[in-house]
């Protein structure tokens, strides 16, 4: 069959800015806005109004995790149909899929509903649950993108038959 290699390097693309978004968001920006107290000389944001921004910054963020979740269904099914079948692949982008989603569709929507309660609301112990369920699937959407990544690129170098 056919290969479009232009499927192929957007996808590779997709992947790649979608692990360094996810790193940068978690190792860089989320440290920088919730401790400006360390780089800042008379502004201090406190954790509220810091998680009001990095809340927007998730939000925005999302729409290019839908995006990347449909692109990652799609070529994952176009694959598959032209018979280019690998369990590693398959789990990963199942993986990717479903924490995507989970991140971008319960995680990031309830984290901001909570917030618009006031800052009460984001001291509670249901608010901390969230918080860190939504760390750990951020964790594990930039493994599973990664690994998604080498593995179809590994794939690729292989000639076909």
């Amino acid at each position: 069959m056919k290969k479009n290699i232009y499927l192929d390097f957007a996808y590779f693309i997709i992947l790649a800015a979608t692990f360094g978004a996810v790193i940068t968001l978690g190792a860089i920006v989320a440290p920088v806005i919730f401790h400006t107290d360390k780089i800042t000389v008379n502004l201090l944001i406190d954790n509220y109004n810091a998680g009001i921004i990095m809340g927007e910054i998730f939000r925005r963020f999302s729409y290019w995790v839908y995006f990347m979740v449909i692109y990652v269904l799609f070529y994952e099914a176009m694959v598959y149909k032209r018979g280019q079948r690998d369990a590693i692949s398959f789990a990963s982008a199942v993986i990717v899929i479903f924490s995507g989603l989970l991140f971008s569709a319960i995680y990031v929507p309830k984290i901001l509903s909570m917030q618009a309660l006031g800052a009460e609301a984001t001291q509670s112990d249901t608010f901390e649950n969230i918080h860190i369920a939504s760390e750990i699937d951020f964790k594990i959407l930039a493994v599973a993108l990664l690994v998604l990544f080498v593995r179809r690129l590994m794939i690729l170098r292989v000639p076909s038959k």
